[in-house]
């Protein structure tokens, strides 16, 4: 008789796309991004998603709290933040096994970055982790190339290193929501895949939807 290829005590009832094995409910619940670094495309995530709470966050500190970060500044970078949006999925998703604490890093390591920007100096910052350092060059790249892309378009440079910055912290906050505390969580990368992986622009009043 077949066994969960995880506890092989269970009967397996489910495929695992990210093991390719055969697994019981339960190690599915258990195992789903903590020992198995789990497609977004698999129905079984799709589904607990749905469901899933966000982490309590009464005792985590806000991200950067001495960056203000308004309602009126993030209607105000709409275009930047929707492009934020997609060059963020696309630095992510672009590299294989990103998980959301690789993202959480590669933003911190960019938010370091523009912090020495705001002193009067440069100085980048690079994660030690290679899956995070692949992603803060991805978006260090798509950042330049949105830049070119509007000074294109406008005959001028409007894209303000401050407002970057607040972007970027943001995104970093939004990280932070999302996240659900598994070490393999995907749910933020999940939330960015949902709302920019379409050309529509999400409204910059309510980011991602929180």
């Amino acid at each position: 008789m077949a066994l969960c290829f995880l506890c092989e005590k269970r009967k397996p009832r489910r495929f695992c796309p990210g093991l390719s094995e055969e697994i019981c409910a339960q190690c599915c619940g258990e195992a789903r991004e903590v020992r198995v670094n789990c497609p977004l495309d698999c129905q079984h995530l799709r589904a607990a998603r749905r469901h899933e709470r966000p982490q309590a966050s009464e005792s985590q500190e806000v991200p950067h709290a001495d960056i203000e970060v308004t309602e009126a500044f993030l209607e105000r970078n709409g275009v930047l933040f929707a492009a934020l949006g997609r060059i963020l999925l696309d630095a992510i998703i672009s590299v294989p096994g990103a998980c959301d604490l690789d993202a959480r890093e590669a933003l911190e390591a960019m938010i370091r970055t523009y912090r020495t920007l705001e002193s009067g100096l440069y100085y980048e910052t690079r994660p030690n982790n290679p899956i995070a350092a692949a992603i803060q060059q991805q978006i260090k790249q798509g950042i330049e190339a949105f830049r070119q892309q509007l000074a294109q378009r406008t005959g001028m440079h409007t894209v303000r290193d401050k407002d970057v910055l607040g972007v970027l912290v943001m995104f970093r906050r939004l990280e932070q929501a999302y996240n659900n505390g598994r070490p393999l969580s995907r749910a933020f990368i999940d939330a960015l895949r949902e709302h920019y992986g379409s050309e529509r622009q999400v409204p910059a009043s309510s980011p991602l939807a929180i």
